[in-house]
């Protein structure tokens, strides 16, 4: 979270965002069910109509409204267009045979053509060359959203040469560089955020409870310098409470969402005895109150509008927590991500939002970024990850269809034993923490 602060502060103020109002428009009428449907049909478009032809690369964010001018790609955003090609398949958005043939030629260019080092790429590139912009980092964290793409199209199809690249790439990534800067530090336990030519190592490490489990459970099923098991307890769980719930860290709520795209922890606890589906649904339960509690002061919030995020706001781009730092700011995706956790609530949100703003932000990618009724600001642009968080989450709430790809790896099934992950039979409500 620390690494996603500074830098896209930083990006933003390369960027220069216009602060545009869309135009309102009339909405058509869907239930719940074809508002889900269009969510995840709309980040699909962006997927497939934002990945550059050539290369694969996918734009780190976009217009929903007129003309789109944005050329830098992320590789997050990317591994988010790879996992969105299967679920294009399922639900005939898209046509298998092109579908396979974006994967095969995305990869291809990612193991053949795109600079990287150690089997890490940069975070921002140009989506036409592959090559680095604004000086951005190799990213830890964005190169396993890569990965999870990578994989997830590796198994879907299973036995092609899409399959063999998936594997080539996730087995070229060197674990244990990344995790003892260098060489430097052969001890260390907790893998960097980052790398660069200019200043070498980021100091900011994985240490503590956040987006991480991809990273670690990718890390420790790894066949080639795997991370140790010891690098699954190195972090550490730090416990909040407020309105009477606990959760692990708070936050902005993707924190508690991302990992849960691509595994399925309901009902287990790893080997330190957490449980980190009941950490994420705690965590929207506390996200809601906070904005509940903050209505009479906020113009967005109330009780079923809420989703306190990283996310575009007026000013630029800020990680806001809750409880903590806020500015009445809303995240579409914040809401609709829990839908794992939350579904009533979640779908509650969305209808609320997509009925009393969509005619604002509601656009050819579906909803934008974020929303700021105090200061009657709406984005006029949609980020990838965020619309790749949300396809995903309603897939799974829907089918477990990337849960099921992902846990047939072979390296996930590994990291996932060294974590030390067995399903518990508790009454509900079960707790944060049991020891093992």
């Amino acid at each position: 979270m620390k690494r996603l602060v500074w830098v896209m502060l930083a990006i933003m103020g390369l960027m220069g965002r216009v602060q545009a109002q869309p135009m309102t428009h009339t909405l058509p009428r869907l239930n719940d069910n074809e508002l889900l449907t269009e969510v995840q049909k709309r980040a699909v478009r962006f997927f497939w109509e934002r990945s550059d032809p050539l290369t694969g690369l996918t734009n780190d964010r976009a217009r929903n409204f007129g003309e789109d001018t944005y050329t830098v790609a992320s590789i997050a955003s990317t591994g988010y267009a790879l996992t969105a090609l299967p679920v294009g398949v399922k639900h005939k958005w898209l046509k298998r045979d092109k579908a396979y043939e974006r994967a095969l030629l995305t990869l291809k260019f990612l193991y053949e053509k795109m600079p990287q080092v150690h089997g890490w790429f940069y975070h921002f590139i140009d989506g036409k060359t592959g090559e680095r912009v604004w000086n951005s980092e190799l990213s830890s964290i964005d190169t396993v959203l890569l990965m999870a793409g990578v994989l997830v199209c590796g198994q879907y199809w299973k036995g092609t040469e899409v399959e063999r690249l998936a594997n080539a790439l996730f087995d070229r990534v060197d674990w244990t560089w990344m995790r003892t800067n260098g060489g430097e530090s052969p001890q260390k336990l907790v893998v960097s955020m980052g790398w660069s030519p200019e200043k070498g190592f980021i100091p900011n490490n994985w240490d503590t409870y956040c987006e991480l489990m991809t990273l670690y459970l990718f890390g420790m099923g790894s066949k080639t310098d795997p991370l140790p098991a010891e690098s699954w307890k190195a972090w550490k769980r730090n416990v909040v409470e407020y309105g009477g719930r606990k959760t692990l860290a708070g936050g902005a709520i993707f924190m508690h969402q991302m990992a849960h795209g691509y595994f399925d922890f309901l009902g287990f606890r790893d080997s330190e005895g957490w449980d980190y589906w009941v950490v994420s649904q705690e965590a929207t339960q506390i996200n809601r109150q906070f904005c509940a509690d903050l209505a009479s002061k906020r113009k967005s919030y109330a009780f079923d509008v809420w989703g306190i995020n990283a996310n575009d706001f007026p000013d630029g781009y800020k990680a806001f927590s809750a409880p903590g730092d806020e500015d009445g700011t809303i995240s579409p995706t914040g809401a609709i991500s829990s839908v794992l956790f939350l579904p009533k609530e979640s779908i509650g949100c969305l209808r609320t939002i997509y009925s009393r703003y969509g005619h604002h932000i509601w656009g050819r990618y579906g909803f934008s970024n974020a929303f700021n009724v105090d200061r009657n600001w709406y984005d006029p642009d949609v980020i990838g990850i965020d619309l790749g968080m949300a396809l995903v989450a309603i897939e799974d709430s829907r089918s477990g269809m990337l849960w099921h790809l992902m846990a047939r790896h072979p390296a996930v099934q590994k990291g996932w034993t060294k974590a030390g992950f067995h399903r518990t039979r508790e009454s509900r409500p079960r707790p944060l923490y049991r020891a093992p």
